[in-house]
């Protein structure tokens, strides 16, 4: 990958370091680590699994390679992660004044992120987008931090900010449609992914922002046979963006009506990978769950996904995954769990400060006693706790794809419940909006029959 002239001159006073494969001067210890040094910095922004090579790494302790392997770390999303990761942030700590400034402050958002002070992280990550706008690690880990808050403008912006001196890497117009995209800006969406792979075939943040526009449209049977034409490059990739694009070609095949072949990629692709990580298990979790809202009959699967989940012990690291631990819990039979994880949760939730305090207290716990209502069958108390927290919904975090599995529980509530009217004015309109869509079709065709209106 080359560096453009001018990144080039900017560079010149750390002439004397080694430059990652972004151009970006590296600290370095050892110098062999510079190998694994760019595994990860390509691995990373490319969702490759072969990021995790900087482990190997890890006896160096050059600042920069030390917080990198503590984010690597905090990545597990799980409760012991922030301890895990915190020798390796201490080491990197120490030995920051002899790192570069960029390094330095890259240390510093990843210290802040171990200490859960993810305002500071965001604001570092923003400065580093406006100095060292090919860094675009950094880019890649604010724009994660922004995504868990609901903040999709910010993505964007921290990703224009580095538009002109990226603008020659696939994978920087990759997390720009992304950013495109989460705010409904559709269009620049696709064109950036478009240009992404018109670039580089298999990037596959690309390939997942282009399958977003397609969902959001309704247009089904062409993102279908897109995502089946670009799998063949998921095999390297790690474990959440090899199933999750798994999981975008089971959401076309479901909106299609092809259960079979939903229950095949369930089974074969988005559920065994790794069964203990969470982006995983909230794949398996959303996708079981629609699979039973569609009608569709998924045998003794919960069963398998709720021992993982149970292992969880209450790690409240996101609102967003603890939505969906709970709900996958009480589908999987484990009520006695379930209800404890909502207790949990609503204890963790008056203890949380910073930018993510509302989204646990007014947002994730009304949203979760829904959601378990529902699952335990009592759609009314269901319809009336998801309706409070459904219009804030974005505040905990996923994407707009995501995040419908709760709207389409609350859909499904209202219809249990025999709130016609209500289940009526949500669904015409996407049905309207999504006339490939045979899920929509036929739950339209169901509220039209209940409220005695023409079917034809």
């Amino acid at each position: 990958m080359s560096t453009p002239p001018s990144v080039h001159t900017a560079l010149a006073h750390h002439a004397d370091l080694p430059c990652d494969s972004l151009g970006n001067p590296v600290t370095l210890h050892d110098p062999s680590s510079l190998g694994p040094v760019n595994d990860f910095v390509e691995g990373f922004i490319r969702c490759e699994a072969r990021c995790v090579r900087l482990l190997d790494a890890a006896a160096d302790s050059s600042p920069w390679v030390q917080a990198s392997v503590a984010a690597l770390h905090l990545f597990a999303e799980n409760a012991q992660a922030p301890r895990q990761a915190r020798p390796f942030i201490d080491r990197a700590l120490a030995g920051a004044r002899h790192a570069t400034e960029r390094e330095q402050r890259f240390i510093a958002a990843v210290a802040a992120w171990v200490d859960g002070d993810l305002a500071r992280a965001v604001a570092l990550h923003e400065e580093q987008a406006r100095l060292h706008p090919r860094d675009l690690v950094s880019l890649k880990l604010g724009q994660y931090h922004l995504f868990n808050q609901g903040n999709s403008p910010g993505m964007l912006r921290l990703a224009l900010a580095c538009a002109k001196a990226a603008s020659d890497v696939p994978q920087w117009h990759g997390m720009a449609a992304f950013g495109y995209e989460q705010c409904h800006l559709l269009r620049e969406a696709e064109q950036r992914a478009r240009h992404a792979l018109q670039h580089c075939p298999t990037e596959p943040w690309a390939q997942h922002a282009l399958a977003h526009v397609m969902l959001t449209e309704g247009r089904h049977r062409e993102g279908r046979q897109f995502m089946r034409q670009s799998s063949g490059g998921w095999q390297p990739l790690n474990s959440f963006m090899r199933t999750h694009n798994w999981w975008h070609l089971a959401l076309f095949e479901l909106e299609l009506g092809e259960h079979d072949a939903v229950l095949a990629l369930y089974d074969q692709q988005v559920w065994g990978v790794e069964k203990g990580y969470s982006q995983d298990q909230i794949n398996a979790v959303s996708l079981l769950a629609r699979l039973e809202l569609a009608g569709v009959p998924v045998g003794e699967r919960w069963r398998d996904l709720g021992e993982h989940l149970a292992q969880r012990e209450h790690d409240h690291v996101l609102p967003f995954l603890d939505l969906q631990y709970l709900y996958g819990l009480a589908r999987a039979g484990r009520t006695e769990q379930a209800h404890a994880w909502l207790d949990s949760l609503q204890a963790h939730a008056q203890q949380v400060h910073g930018p993510l305090r509302a989204a646990w207290l007014e947002v994730a716990c009304p949203a979760a006693q829904g959601l378990l209502a529902h699952a335990t069958g009592r759609a009314a108390e269901a319809v009336q706790a998801l309706g409070t927290a459904l219009p804030r919904l974005l505040e905990t975090g996923g994407s707009h794809a995501q995040r419908d599995l709760f709207s389409q529980i609350h859909l499904d509530a209202l219809m249990r419940s025999g709130q016609w009217v209500g289940a009526q004015n949500l669904l015409q309109v996407q049905a309207n909006q999504h006339p490939e869509s045979q899920r929509l079709q036929r739950q339209a065709h169901a509220v039209r029959t209940a409220l005695g209106l023409p079917t034809d």
